[in-house]
């Protein structure tokens, strides 16, 4: 059915139109308008490292910093998503922003960047899933540990019942996102549904019981304790935000969803800007009844799992029961957002795949006419991306930390090349964009620039010292590896296929196409 604006134009029509223009054709159904994809991850995310890294004063404080800091970038995503809204998304804007010479490499290493970022991304909330259905189990089984077990005695493989569990988590999400595409938006509605109203149980209950004790509003707000990590304490702060800037790192994959948006350039910027202060205010809202109630931090840092939020609701609530209902609000809203992150993961790798930047591109941009238009090959392959890099925590919990941080860094780096280009360009491409930025335009861009590129800093820090082999950050590591890989794959294939994204003629009358109408391109 199509969507009438307030004077009666069919906005769908417009969008098709629209994104003809931008060099794509319709294939998708667009049925999602500002709710669907108005979407926080994570909100226990900050408990772990952030006791680490000082406790209740970098648990608030953190959050609210880096959530200001991150709407510089969401406003300066949202101004360029508002020009070009398409699935493509930032490597598309790269090389519509980048000079002739440089357009096609530099969209090449963005969209490679995006896609290594959805993938691992995605892994982490899969993952992070399951690891809440192991302290879920422990808060009735605490002597229980999902140890590994092997799988015949001549075998020296071993499976932890971790992995099985992630591998259900991911077999959940991978099955709504192809059995349930048309319904993915009521499920969005009903996500966003369950994270209010749950926001609102845990400050109720928590508040109430505090059978773990109640904390002075000095301490709620202003305890700080770096010992933990070892580092100086303005160091150790920082490393306490590294969660808040995890939970934060996908917002840019609402762009992904583009062409199954109504009205793309008008409700993309809206979601992407609204996301922070709706995630800042429910954030604070979360945790600041449990900064009041927080029970002792070397009791929960002591959790086998590395999840603690079972353990410290359970010692807030005083009881098993009470513990697990609010532990399976939170379970809920992990489920929610890996069916949801699965899904924009899927639409970022079909639209690179649509370029032909991807090998056998052929097969992973179909789109499935029986499955209510879904990219069936490109979420396969992303999924079965996220299981072997998943696995790799077979061998080395270091390794599946550094997937985490490389997730953010490759996103983070994606988010800030075309802001950078845009800067680089005195922001004269973004003159007519229907979100614009105005005056405070450059200095809004600047300061997400420069958050991006600190933030990747922090995500290569260990985040205890002294450093052991198992608290190594290799993110740096696989974040190089990665970038080797695509760069081969370039040379091997991409310099010889990969031209860069569609730039149709401009409509009848003009003497110019796309390709040569930006102002840079003189």
């Amino acid at each position: 059915m199509s969507v009438k604006d307030s004077v009666g134009h069919d906005v769908d029509a417009v969008a098709r139109v629209g994104l003809e223009k931008l060099g794509y054709k319709q294939e998708m159904t667009r049925s999602r308008g500002l709710i669907h994809i108005l979407f926080t991850y994570g909100l226990a995310a900050p408990i772990a490292t952030s006791l680490i890294g000082g406790g209740p004063a970098v648990m608030i404080w953190g959050w609210i910093l880096v959530s200001v800091l991150t709407q510089t970038l969401a406003l300066s995503l949202a101004e360029i998503c508002s020009k070009y809204p398409t699935s493509a998304g930032a490597y598309y804007w790269c090389y519509r922003l980048g000079s002739p010479h440089t357009r096609v490499l530099a969209s090449w290493i963005n969209g490679w960047l995006t896609v290594v970022g959805v993938w691992t991304i995605a892994l982490s909330v899969t993952f992070g899933t399951a690891q809440l259905i192991v302290a879920g189990a422990g808060i009735y089984h605490p002597e229980w540990t999902a140890t590994a077990w092997q799988t015949c005695k001549a075998s020296p493989i071993s499976v932890t019942i971790l992995d099985l569990i992630f591998l259900g988590v991911t077999a959940v999400a991978c099955l709504f996102c192809l059995f349930f595409n048309k319904h993915l938006p009521v499920i969005d509605i009903i996500c966003a549904c369950w994270t209010g109203l749950g926001i609102i149980v845990i400050l109720i209950c928590v508040s109430i019981k505090a059978a773990a004790g109640r904390h002075s509003i000095s301490f709620a707000l202003g305890h700080f304790d770096p010992s933990y990590s070892g580092w100086t304490p303005g160091w150790s702060f920082f490393i306490g935000t590294l969660p808040v800037s995890y939970t934060y790192s996908a917002i840019g994959m609402i762009t992904n969803m583009a062409e199954e948006v109504h009205n793309p350039s008008e409700i993309l910027p809206k979601a992407i800007t609204w996301s922070i202060p709706i995630g800042t205010l429910s954030g604070v809202v979360f945790l600041l009844p449990i900064l009041f109630t927080l029970p002792d931090v070397a009791t929960l840092l002591q959790v086998s799992s590395g999840q603690p939020i079972g353990v410290m609701f359970t010692l807030i609530m005083g009881s098993r029961a009470g513990g697990f209902g609010l532990w399976f609000i939170v379970f809920g809203i992990g489920m929610f957002c890996a069916i949801s992150i699965s899904c924009a993961a899927s639409r970022a790798t079909w639209a690179f795949a649509r370029d032909k930047a991807i090998p056998f591109h052929q097969l992973f941009s179909k789109i499935s006419p029986y499955l209510d238009d879904v990219p069936v090959n490109a979420l396969l392959l992303s999924t079965v991306i996220q299981i072997l890099l998943g696995l790799i925590y077979l061998g080395s919990t270091a390794a599946f930390n550094a997937f985490v941080g490389v997730a953010v860094m490759c996103l983070g780096a994606s988010y800030a090349m075309p802001v950078a280009m845009s800067l680089m360009n005195s922001r004269r491409d973004m003159h007519d964009a229907p979100f614009n930025l105005g005056r405070f335009g450059t200095v809004i861009n600047a300061i997400a620039v420069l958050w991006i590129m600190f933030a990747m800093v922090l995500f290569s820090m260990p985040a205890v010292i002294p450093v052991t082999r198992v608290s190594m950050n290799y993110a740096s590591v696989v974040f190089v590896g990665f970038g080797v890989i695509s760069a081969v794959w370039y040379l091997i294939n991409g310099r010889l296929n990969y031209t860069g994204p569609p730039t149709p003629e401009e409509p009848t009358g003009s003497s110019e196409s796309n390709r040569s109408v930006s102002p840079l391109r003189r």
